[in-house]
Order: structure tokens, then C-alpha cells, then sequence
């Protein structure tokens, strides 16, 4: 499918403002990564504690926080996971900085637990001593119902794999309803009239449940960021090496130059808006490099070709001619990523926003990237070899001066 024919832009003529425009948005995101927001990091990179809760009412943001505040944790993060765009999941994410160890590290865990029991669970006194349905886990609750043994089953093995069942059964429904079982007497379904009695007298509904935990100490941390780190040079080294076998060793330094720039400025967009980089924003830096590189390669392709039909034209109106005619399946191909992306960043929720965004930014610049940096570049560094006397390194351009 061909959107544009005979498309005549002349691209190398406005590298001026394709190079006013990089070095705007790569300046901007160098002095907020060095003066202003730094490079904020996840729990994944800095080490710390994340509690994922999920409460049956829309969670007030703040009260926790001032809850947080009194128990004595200090550094907290706490952030509404929205759906759709819209903040109606009732669950937040609950973020504790870096800890000195790994001992630390379990006891703004359990503080951060005992904050939720002492400011959200209900009933107050009423339900001391009681089980809370909202939080147990599956063993506790079959000990627990073997201990209270409310069937008269005994202590065999028997009454013992019976209430591992119900326990199950129990656990298993309060998953489809998100974590948080509405009412005792819904759990009727799923479980004995005996049990359920023993239910409404001994346990009790919190109202939020505890989802998920996550805890990664200083080390590991410090860890990942070096491998993070060690992969994204890898790959831009091996795609160096193969762009140098493939064509020619500039087409490689230019495909790596521009995607270098790619990644600079989307790590820049995460330190202008102050957003985290995790693990999945790094896969997602991973993959825009991939992508930005095969886009730059097509174009590359599309040089090379025209070079070998091409003896006499000059090298800056073969890149142009080069860019137009890849231009139909530049913007088809990269408009229907990017909406993809842009999709998955509006409905993707809180868990991908971060990878979604990555992509959503660098999706844009690397499609402008392959067209705006990376062939411009090889004409200036013919230009550049020209001026000084020096042979030309493009083999159409040695033939164009036979």
C-alpha cells in the first residue's frame, strides 16, 4: 500500500531545524537528569518495599499518607492505580525508599501492614482476637478451621483435607471478587452452614485486602541497574558491529548515534515528568531500540540502492529521493505502532504505564530519528571528508566521481 507518490520533500534542507529541535529536547532532558529531577528510579533500581492494597471504598490518599507520617515511615510513596484513565480500581500502591538492609526492609514492610490494620480494618474492638477474611492465607485458614472445627470432624487426616478444601474453596472466591469478599454471607456458595456460623461469630471483613508485596534490597537493586545498564550497551554495540558488516562502517556509527539519541531523550522524558524506570520501562527501551534501529536500516537500504543505480547525482538529493520513497511505509508502519502504544498507555493501566509511556515516546523519535538524524548524518560525513581532501567512503559516491 503506497500512501504518497512522487513525493519530492526536501529533508536534508531543513536539517537546521531537525537539529534545533534535537538538541532542544536532548538539552532539556540532560539538565533535568543532572539539576532538576535527577533519574528517578523504581523500587526495582533504589531497593525497597511495595505493598499493592486494594480497599472497598475509594481510598483517601491522604489519610493514608498522614497515617503513614505518625507510624513513622518516612520517605513513603503512595499512588492511585487508575483503570482506563479513570481512578475506580480502590487500590493503591504503597512505596517505601531504600532501607539500609535487608532486616530494615522487613519492618517498614510489617509497619506499613500494621498502619493499614490500625487505620482501615473495621469493627475496632468489636473484632479483636477475630480473623480477618479480607487478609488470611489459605494455610492460616485451614489451621484455623481445623482448630476451631466447627463440622465436629475431629482430628483425623479426614477433617483435616476437608477444611484444606474449604479453605481453598474460600480463598479461590475471594479471588474472583478482587481480594475483598463482600459479604460473610456470601460465602454461603462456597462453604457449610456450620463453617459459615463459625464465620459470623470468630471473623470479621477488613474492607482492604493486601494484594501484593514486594520487597528488593539495596544489592539486588544496585544489581539490576548494572545489568540494565550493561544490556542497553551490548545491544547498541552488537547492532554497531552488524551495521558495519551489513554497510558500511558509518551507516553503523550514524543507525548507533541516532539511537543514542532516541534513548536519551525518552530517558530525558521520564526525568521531566518525574515518572520511575523499572525493569519494564528498561524492556521497553530494549525493544524501542530494536525498533529504531530496523526503521533506520530501511531507510539505510533504500541509500544503498540508490547509490549502486546512481553514478552522478549528488549524495544529499540520492538521501532525500531515499527518504521519500520509504516514506509511505515509514508512516504506515510506525502510525500503527504508535497507535497500538497509545492504546496500551490510555487502557493499559497503572501496571504498564511506565512501559507504555517509554514506547509511546520512543516510537515518535525513533521514527523522526531515521529520517531526521541518522541520514543527514551521512551526508555530512561525506561533506565532512570532501572538504578536507579525503576520498569518499560511499561506494556510489567513489563511482559518481569516476
Amino acid at each position: 500500500m503506497e500512501l504518497f507518490r512522487d513525493v519530492k520533500i526536501d529533508w536534508l534542507g531543513k536539517k537546521w531545524y531537525f537539529l534545533g529541535f534535537s538538541l532542544i529536547f536532548s538539552v532539556a532532558g540532560i539538565l533535568s537528569l543532572l539539576f532538576w529531577h535527577g533519574l528517578p528510579q523504581d523500587v526495582d533500581f533504589r531497593g525497597g518495599t511495595v505493598v499493592r492494597v486494594r480497599f472497598d471504598q475509594q481510598p483517601n490518599v491522604d489519610h493514608i499518607r498522614a497515617a503513614a507520617d505518625k507510624a513513622g515511615i518516612k520517605d513513603v510513596r503512595i499512588q492511585t492505580i487508575t483503570g482506563g484513565g479513570q481512578a475506580t480500581t480502590n487500590e493503591v500502591i504503597i512505596s517505601l525508599a531504600q532501607s539500609a538492609n535487608e532486616a530494615s526492609l522487613d519492618q517498614g514492610r510489617a509497619t506499613i501492614l500494621q498502619t493499614l490494620e490500625a487505620n482501615y480494618a473495621r469493627g475496632g474492638a468489636a473484632n479483636q482476637g477475630k480473623l480477618d477474611l479480607d487478609n488470611v492465607g489459605q494455610g492460616t485458614l485451614a489451621g484455623w478451621l481445623a482448630e476451631k472445627d466447627p463440622e465436629h470432624l475431629g482430628t483425623t487426616d479426614a477433617a483435616q483435607q476437608h477444611y484444606n478444601q474449604q479453605a481453598e474453596a474460600i480463598v479461590g472466591y475471594r479471588n474472583t471478587r478482587s481480594g475483598l469478599i463482600d459479604s460473610i454471607d456470601n460465602l454461603s456458595s462456597v462453604t457449610t452452614p456450620a463453617v459459615l456460623n463459625e464465620f459470623k461469630q470468630d471473623a470479621y471483613l477488613s474492607g482492604f485486602a493486601v494484594r501484593n508485596v514486594e520487597i528488593v534490597g539495596p544489592q539486588v537493586g544496585a544489581q539490576l541497574k548494572k545489568q540494565a545498564l550493561l544490556a542497553t550497551l551490548y545491544s547498541l554495540a552488537g547492532m554497531l558491529v552488524y551495521l558495519w558488516f551489513r554497510f558500511e562502517l558509518i551507516y553503523g556509527v550514524a543507525a548507533v548515534v541516532a539511537v543514542f539519541h532516541d534513548t536519551l531523550i525518552t530517558v530525558g522524558a521520564f526525568s521531566l515528568t518525574n515518572k520511575e524506570i523499572s525493569l519494564t520501562v528498561i524492556a521497553a527501551i530494549l525493544t524501542l531500540v530494536g525498533y529504531s534501529m530496523n526503521d533506520t536500516i530501511v531507510v539505510f537500504d533504500r541509500i544503498r540502492e540508490n547509490l549502486r543505480l546512481t553514478r552522478r547525482e549528488p549524495l544529499a538529493d540520492i538521501v532525500n529521493r531515499s527518504i521519500n520513497q520509504t516514506l509511505s511505509r515509514t508512516v504506515l508502519t510506525s502510525g500503527l505502532t504508535f497507535l497500538t502504544v497509545l492504546s496500551l498507555y490510555v487502557f493499559g493501566g497503572e501496571v504498564l504505564h511506565g512501559f507504555s509511556f517509554a514506547l509511546v515516546i520512543g516510537i515518535l523519535i525513533g521514527t523522526y530519528s531515521s529520517i531526521a538524524v541518522a541520514a543527514p548524518m551521512l551526508v555530512a560525513y561525506q561533506e565532512w571528508r570532501q572538504g578536507r581532501g579525503r576520498a569518499a567512503v560511499l561506494p556510489a559516491a567513489k563511482k559518481a566521481r569516476v
